[in-house]
């Protein structure tokens, strides 16, 4: 038996284990560009749920333990490991719901809903991942016969090892590389991590952070909600006011939304089975409360005078007017007003991309907020969210522009107050190529598969260098080396950056090819960039119209669209 203190204890050691070894599955990375991916974006996420955690009594529930940890790592969900990491503990919330205490049994019971939930999250399971690892963890747990806990978290551990020892069998790619994979390497870490409390070692302490890598992924998308800035007379409903609904019954609050809205504004209203969080701006607070406790008990109390707010913060800003013309504002990082829903706006759009001059291609092709992301930088599902409530319009179009961010994205569709549509596209120049191929008199659901089948018809090439020392497919790559990437796949080495450009472009090129689009990055000079584009349009000529595009982009030099 596991009280809830033991639970809480356990997560947090899981999620020190995974942080303190996070290099190492960033390593493990099948491909040496230069990103911090798998580790990173699991620590990132379990670790979204450690302030919270140890601001939780002893005598705490492992009902309530595992419902805190569940509801911050959905809201910090990064990457595709991140957001199963996050499903997986959503599984402990729902099977340990009401309990005091937990069982061997029960802990089981709780790893076979993780899973279950992290299978249906994802379209096309892919074996020889993470979920094959959590599976066949999963289910030693349940066909054990162990009556306590250290000894069943021991016999699913031993499988999990066992799972991750035959990934490269189940994966060529794996194989091909050397390496085990990287999310099974992450969540067995988290796993072991819990075994030390489990066991009675205790907590397993954090280690100091590793120095930030070139790029980090700390520059991901920073959205909050923030207030416009705005003269003080102009606050008409000056109180901030923030509550938890525990609703009877499991019910829906749409009857408390529409009222909030039609006495306050900046409503914001994400709920779950049992849960709603509710945002406000109102002139009554208590008239928002009287209303809100028809639904059921009220916690987490938060009122705020934002004429105060906003006098303080005037003056602080005066404060700091010479240090804030000084100094630079903190690159990648932005906020997003909630706003309300336009009855008469139909469309909004949402994207992520890194670099200042894809932002504004994506400006100019539409999109109403750029959140900051990109490979090594994958951001928060809270963040997409924000971006998300900041568009005010009926139906809101996310284009990811990655594949290790759709699932966020997906996460942040399920908690946004308005409808919205997660469009599956894996690189930037895929997300513009949708973005042109929007019809505004076309139904919502009609200009997701035009634009996404406009999408699948674009080549991706990528030219960047290799991180660290390696070998793939009996290829040895050595650290620093440039890499030609076509579609996610590796297809030459070189050392000579304008060069592995315009070949990789050429090898690119179809019969039917008609534009070529070169994007260069934030290590490129512009004269550089000149240079290259023309190679490319003197090596690629004829009747394909060669662009260039100023993108600044980290991590990549080049990025080719081919059309």
């Amino acid at each position: 038996m596991i009280t809830g203190k033991i639970l809480r204890d356990a997560i947090l050691s899981g999620a020190n284990n995974i942080a303190n070894q996070r290099t190492r599955v960033d390593e493990l990375n099948v491909f040496p560009v230069p990103d911090g991916d798998t580790g990173t974006n699991m620590s990132m996420t379990i670790g979204a749920a450690g302030k919270e955690l140890e601001n939780l009594p002893d005598t705490c529930t492992v009902a309530e333990a595992s419902k805190v940890a569940a509801g911050a790592m959905l809201r910090g969900a990064r990457g595709n490991s991140g957001v199963i990491t996050s499903l997986l503990f959503r599984g402990f919330s729902k099977a340990l719901a009401g309990k005091k205490n937990a069982e061997a049994a029960d802990l089981a019971q709780a790893l076979q809903m993780g899973v279950e939930a992290a299978y249906k999250a994802v379209m096309k399971p892919t074996e020889g991942t993470i979920l094959t690892v959590t599976r066949l963890a999963a289910e030693a747990a349940v066909n054990s016969t162990a009556a306590e806990v250290p000894a069943l978290w021991g016999e699913m551990i031993a499988a999990a090892e066992k799972a991750l020892a035959d990934t490269p069998n189940q994966l060529p790619v794996l194989k091909k590389a050397g390496v085990v994979d990287a999310g099974g390497q992450g969540i067995l870490y988290v796993f072991e991590g819990m075994r030390s409390v489990f066991e009675g070692r205790g907590i397993i302490p954090g280690q100091e952070a590793a120095a930030r890598p070139k790029v980090s992924s700390d520059a991901a998308g920073k959205g909050v909600f923030t207030d416009d800035l705005m003269k003080v007379e102009d606050i008409k409903n000056g109180y901030c006011t923030q509550f938890l609904v525990h609703k009877e019954n499991g019910g829906s609050v749409a009857k408390l939304r529409a009222f909030l809205e039609s006495n306050g504004d900046s409503v914001v209203v994400i709920e779950d089975d049992e849960v709603a969080n509710c945002h406000v701006h109102t002139a009554d607070p208590g008239k928002m409360l009287t209303e809100a406790i028809k639904y059921g008990y009220l916690t987490n109390f938060k009122i705020e005078n934002m004429h105060e707010q906003f006098l303080a913060r005037q003056k602080q800003a005066k404060g700091l007017e010479r240090q804030a013309a000084e100094e630079s504002a903190p690159e990648n990082a932005e906020s997003f007003t909630y706003a309300a829903v336009d009855p008469e706006r139909d469309y909004g759009f949402v994207a992520v991309a890194a670099g200042e001059g894809l932002k504004s291609v994506f400006g100019d092709l539409g999109v109403d907020a750029v959140v900051s992301g990109g490979q090594t930088m994958n951001p928060a599902t809270e963040d997409i969210l924000a971006a998300i409530q900041s568009v005010p319009a009926k139906t809101v179009l996310v284009l990811p522009n990655n594949k290790n961010i759709i699932m966020a994205a997906e996460q942040a569709q399920k908690l946004a107050d308005r409808t919205v549509l997660v469009l599956p596209t894996r690189t930037v120049p895929q997300g513009m190529t949708a973005m042109l191929n929007f019809d505004p008199a076309a139904a919502a659901e009609e200009n997701a598969v035009n634009m996404m089948a406009a999408a699948d018809h674009v080549s991706t090439g990528l030219i960047t260098y290799a991180a660290r020392d390696s070998e793939f497919d009996g290829k040895a790559i050595k650290q620093g080396e440039i890499m030609a990437l076509e579609n996610g796949k590796i297809v030459a080495t070189g050392t000579d950056i304008a060069k592995m450009t315009y070949r990789l472009a050429r090898s690119m090129r179809r019969k039917d090819t008609q534009f070529i689009t070169v994007i260069s990055g934030a290590d490129v000079t512009e004269e550089d960039a000149e240079k290259t584009t023309a190679l490319v349009q003197a090596k690629c000529g004829g009747n394909v119209e060669v662009s260039h595009i100023r993108g600044g982009q980290p991590v990549y030099y080049y990025m080719i669209s081919v059309e």
